[in-house]
């Protein structure tokens, strides 16, 4: 009986395994991953950068990148809270999108002092944007520090636009600010 069981089942096999000819001018399938919760960005076209232009046009919200905070402060204020949210908005409806946010300080204080608090910061801003719903994935926190000044001045007016936290963002098709 075993020796009639064996090449049954080697037969078995071998007209299991027979495949039809394919159509080699269609291509390979490719997965679709426009469900995946990507919200597809059309409206307006892109910028020079690929980015969409409701990320940059002047008269959107979400063109505004920058979140300012108090000397020697890292939370964020109630004056930008809105700001954080339209963002983290964007990021929920655009996935694919993922976002860095540069911590910065003013001149005063050590180097150390100066990284250390912009990093605080720019956590503050990831921090937040999370806890509103973005993906721990699309967002991404480093500290510049005193390095990136917005103003070059040295006086008061010039250090409050230096301590700031900004939004840069890349397309999922990795066009974008960074």
């Amino acid at each position: 009986m075993n020796k009639l069981l064996v090449p049954a089942l080697l037969a078995a096999l071998i007209v299991g395994c027979s495949s039809t000819p394919v159509d080699e001018t269609s291509g390979a399938p490719v997965e679709s991953r426009s469900g995946s919760g990507v919200t597809p960005v059309t409206a307006g076209g892109l910028d020079s950068r690929g980015l969409p232009r409701e990320l940059t046009d002047p008269k959107s919200q979400l063109s505004q990148r920058s979140i300012y905070f108090d000397l020697d402060k890292y939370e964020v204020k109630a004056e930008y809270q809105d700001l954080v949210a339209a963002h983290a908005k964007y990021l929920i409806a655009n996935r694919g999108f993922k976002v860095l946010i540069q911590g910065n300080t003013d001149e005063r204080g050590s180097r150390e002092y100066n990284l250390s608090l912009g990093q605080k910061r720019s956590d503050a801003v990831k921090r937040s944007l999370v806890l509103l719903g973005a993906k721990e994935d699309q967002v991404e926190s480093v500290s510049l520090g005193e390095e990136k000044p917005k103003n070059p001045g040295h006086d008061e007016a010039a250090w409050a636009e230096n301590r700031r936290a900004d939004i840069l963002y890349r397309a999922p098709d990795g066009r974008g600010e960074f």
